[in-house]
């Protein structure tokens, strides 16, 4: 006997299928409820793991930009850079942890008056004080374990370079670099929830990262250890480190703490939120959720 077909099981998605647009925005929401109400241990225990694992990112992308002496185009060095520095945001998609730019998108749920201000200021507050603590405590365990006289000292001068080069930006140009950078890592986070397997989550997280790190955009996480590492280094390296790369710490006399943080971690930082909050949370909220979802209480 043939059993009658149901004409409503064709219009049913499938479980494995990629959650569309508005079912992202309605996730993203409930996600950032989630967040914002996490205890501050779990909070910031899991914003440390993030900076370490943006500064495990940040090390594979320092190793790839260290060239030996080879010489290949400047565009393919840094598209080979943009795809090692994806380590880091996998790390924290796939294992888990709370990433300061990517918590950007709880101002979704703010904004539908789900969470109050002070919820939303202070999970960003821990998150990015944790993301410091991570990202610093692995420059100093790297610049311990002298990672930076590797291949006769070129991994040092790399990282050298790559501090200085942050810390050279104007502060307009900073946010501007800002605002692009965590546009592209808001969008990344945004299209991992649209997937239901860990590859789908890490193919969403490649190009939008790899792209905002080979155009050069400014990540106030990333250079949390960037530009630590490469103070540790001008400060802290040994005669035989600066012969072997053949120049002397005062080339590099602009890498200190105060230009750090006026020249590249505020204006970044600022330029940051500026790129994941209006430039992604806030379109995707008037196109999605603006008006509807309000049987949740403010939190």
């Amino acid at each position: 006997m043939v059993e009658p077909v149901d004409n409503n099981v064709a219009s049913q998605p499938s479980t494995f299928d990629e959650l569309l647009p508005a079912e992202m925005a309605a996730k993203a929401q409930t996600l950032g409820i989630k967040k914002a109400n996490m205890d501050f241990m779990s909070t910031f225990a899991l914003a440390v793991m993030a900076g370490a694992f943006i500064a495990l990112g940040c090390i594979f992308y320092t190793i790839s930009q260290t060239t030996g002496g080879a010489t290949v185009s400047w565009g393919l060095m840094k598209v080979i850079g943009g795809l090692t520095f994806c380590l880091g945001l996998i790390l924290v998609i796939v294992g888990g942890a709370e990433l300061f730019t990517g918590n950007n998108l709880i101002i979704m749920a703010w904004a539908s008056r789900q969470l109050s201000t002070w919820k939303v200021m202070r999970n960003w507050g821990i998150v990015y004080f944790g993301n410091l603590v991570g990202a610093v405590a692995t420059a100093l365990v790297v610049f311990g374990a002298q990672h930076f006289t590797f291949d006769k000292g070129a991994v040092g001068l790399t990282a050298l370079n790559i501090g200085l080069t942050k810390v050279n930006y104007g502060f307009l140009q900073a946010i501007l670099l800002g605002i692009l950078c965590n546009a592209l890592v808001c969008l990344a986070v945004w299209l991992t929830y649209s997937a239901r397997t860990v590859m789908g989550r890490i193919m969403a997280i490649i190009f939008p990262i790899a792209g905002f790190v080979a155009a050069g955009f400014e990540h106030c996480v990333a250079n949390m250890y960037f530009i630590p590492y490469s103070i540790l280094i001008r400060s802290g390296a040994g005669d035989s480190f600066w012969q072997s790369i053949s120049t002397t710490a005062d080339a590099f006399s602009r890498l200190t703490w105060g230009n750090f943080i006026v020249n590249n971690l505020i204006p970044v930082t600022i330029g940051n939120i500026i790129g994941g909050v209006f430039f992604v949370a806030l379109v995707y909220w008037v196109v999605y959720l603006r008006g509807g979802n309000k049987q949740v209480k403010k939190a």
